[in-house]
Order: structure tokens, then sequence, then C-alpha cells
């Protein structure tokens, strides 16, 4: 069923938690790249595996017998690698058997976290441009969100705008860094101004940290719970999606404190209960003997990205810094379109490419500083596609 129709049965018959959703506009966007066979710029997954040798081990696990339920939690080797992990990088001691809880992917992470931290009427502190999953969750939960602008250029973090969001009724920060769609890693200085606000009002602070090894030009992703006083109340999320290339594995986790990770346990319990088995062994492989695969993938997504960007100057659209992930922002509203919108929908038959209108990531993308005229293309991609995608740009008339 097409996303038009599918959203319009739910109009009709849908609860009325989902009645006022549109569809994704990740599903939207790559149903349209199918549709006209356009080049998906759009949903932000690579085009080639990861490591072959994490992929046998996933064969390996399939065909000796780790094919039934895994425990709720994860299974153990796959915690402890979890836990390993962060002790390696950041410095971070957890207790594998009561810190870290394995999810399907960081989303159903963000939704356990949320379901199993929010009651009705709480307010989450979000950053947008948000991930869409971020504010469907808290509308599942009852709670109210918050936004705080990054607002372009360079798309910080001000403190002031943090602070003024705060009110007797937050109960959460919600924290995307490095930052997707903007790209940008928040430095210690954006970070101190969060674990401020969060130990000076008691607040829970969850971190989504899902490109946090897929960083340039030197900049380093710092996790909020290595800061001081914020172990005790940091609820990190991450997966091995983005950092090994294997986004449908969906195989994600929590970690932080027994008792926040336990909140998320309770709720996905009565959503996924458990995830994947045979793909868990083999993520505690890629984490546990892969350990520098993850470096490699961001020095090859770096010169990925100076391929797009060199692309997009070249047609006109230069994008914004990118300092992580998968994307990069042009702003079109010098084309005379109304829109990122409006200027998505028409340029797969300009251009034959599929990109991501970030209008969609605002609660009020009207307001100063806000994204009604930006776009996000992703370049996780092989080469010649990102080539391609230029040469095509380069070639097509974008003005409205």
């Amino acid at each position: 069923m097409p996303a038009d129709a599918a959203q319009s049965a739910v109009s009709r018959r849908g609860a009325a938690r989902v009645r006022s959703m549109e569809t994704t506009i990740f599903a939207e966007m790559s149903a349209l790249a199918v549709r006209t066979g356009s080049v998906n710029l759009g949903q932000g997954f690579p085009d080639a595996d990861g490591p072959a040798a994490v992929i046998a081990a996933a064969v390996d696990a399939l065909r000796t017998g780790r094919n039934q339920y895994a425990p709720g939690t994860g299974v153990p080797e796959l915690r402890t690698a979890i836990a390993d992990h962060q002790r390696r990088h950041y410095g971070i001691d957890l207790d594998p058997d009561t810190q870290v809880t394995v999810t399907t992917g960081c989303t159903e992470a963000i939704a356990a976290a949320i379901l199993g931290l929010v009651d009705p009427g709480d307010e989450v502190v979000m950053l947008e441009p948000y991930y869409d999953s971020y504010p469907a969750m808290v509308d599942f939960a009852g709670g109210v969100r918050r936004p705080v602008t990054l607002r372009a250029p360079d798309f910080r973090l001000e403190p002031d705008a943090l602070r003024a969001a705060i009110t007797p009724r937050t109960r959460m920060i919600l924290l995307n860094t490095p930052h997707n769609p903007t790209g940008r890693v928040l430095d210690r200085s954006e970070l101190d101004a969060v674990a401020a606000v969060a130990r000076e009002h008691d607040l829970l602070v969850v971190t989504d940290e899902v490109y946090e090894h897929l960083t340039f030009d030197g900049h380093r992703h710092l996790p909020l719970a290595t800061l001081p006083g914020m172990a005790e109340r940091t609820l990190t999320l991450s997966s091995a999606g983005k950092s090994y290339s294997f986004t449908g594995w969906k195989v994600g986790w929590a970690s932080g404190p027994a008792d926040l990770v336990a909140a998320v346990m309770a709720a996905k319990q009565w959503l996924s209960y458990t995830s994947a088995a045979p793909l868990q062994p083999a993520v505690a492989v890629a984490l546990a003997e892969h350990d520098g695969y993850p470096a490699e993938l961001a020095a090859d997504l770096q010169q990925r990205r100076d391929l797009l960007a060199a692309g997009l100057t070249g047609a006109g659209l230069a994008p914004y810094g990118c300092q992580g992930t998968y994307f990069l922002i042009s702003d079109i509203s010098h084309l005379g379109w109304s829109s990122g919108r409006e200027f998505c929908a028409a340029l797969p038959e300009r251009a034959g490419l599929v990109a991501v209108p970030t209008e969609v990531f605002y609660d009020d993308p009207d307001a100063p500083g806000a994204g009604r005229h930006l776009v996000r293309w992703a370049f996780c991609k092989r080469p010649e596609v990102l080539r391609d995608a230029a040469e095509r740009l380069a070639a097509a008339d974008l003005t409205r």
C-alpha cells in the first residue's frame, strides 16, 4: 500500500494516538525513489555491508542453533562486549548483567526509554531538528516535547535557549550527538551546559549516540555520561547499525544506571521482548574483534562527504559544515521554492534524485532560524553513486 494510502487508512480507522501522525519521511522518500527510479540520497543507509567476518559469525550462529528466543536483556556475550566497548573507548565501567540491555535497534531503545521513564504530562526537552521517532514516542507516552532549536549555519546548542526550555514539569533531556541531521558533534562547552542544567534541575538525560564513531576532521565524540555528576542520571543509547554498516540488523542497546536500564527493559518486554537472537553473537564479534572498523569507516565517509559536498557546491547547493554522521544539509531558499518539501517532491523529475526535507524535524519550521528551506543529503553511498548524483544535479534546472 502506498504511503499516502496507508496514512488515509490510519485516518479512517486508527486509534487517536496515531491518527494525526504522518508516515515517517524516510519511508515516504524511499518509496518515492523506488517509484521514480531515482538515486536515493534520502534514507541514511549504506549501500555496502560491514565486515565479512561479522556476517560469517551471524551465519555460524544461524547454523549452530542460535535461532530461538534470546534472553530479554540480550545474550551474555553481547552485553559483555558492550560493557567492554564503553570501558575501552570512554572509561565507563558497567555491570553487563544489570547496566546493559540489548534492543531492536536504537529506535526501540528510544521508544522503550521514553515509555519507561516519561509519565503523561512530563516534559521532554529535545534538540531540533530531531530524529522523527523522538516526538512520536513522546506523544505515545503522553509527554510534552519542548524543542531547543539548533540554528544554521553553526547549529550550536545555546545554553540560554536550553535553560529557557526547562519548566517545573521537565522530566528529561533527550540529547543526540553526533547530531542527525545537522552533522554537529557537540563540544565540551555545550555538553557542560547540558550537564549543568541536568544537575541543577535533577533531570534525567537520554543520549542517542548511534553515530559515536563516525566523526570527521579530528572531532571526537564525548559521552555525556563521562562528565561530573552525569553517570548516575544518564541513559546512553547506541547500536551496531551505523558503526558497522549493518543498519538492517537492528541490534542496539541501552546502558547506564541499573534502575534506568530496568525501566527500559520494563517497556521493551512489551514491545519486542527479545531481539535478533543469531545476530547478537555476531555483533559481539564485531565489538570485540573488529574494534578498528568504525575508524576506517569514518575515514572513508569523510572522503565521501567531501565528494558530495563538492558536487552540491558545484550545483549551487553549497552545504553547511558536517563534523559527523552520514548527512549534509543545504539551504535551497535562493532557488525560489516555497519549502524543502516542495523542492524534494520535484527533485526526482528534475534530477533523478531523492533527498529529505528537514522541515519535518521541527515543531515550527517557520520560526526564526528553523528549517523550512533546508534539505538533507546522505553521503553514505558508494563514490560512483555520489559522482552520479553530482552530475545529475549539475545538469538539472533546480530553480522553481
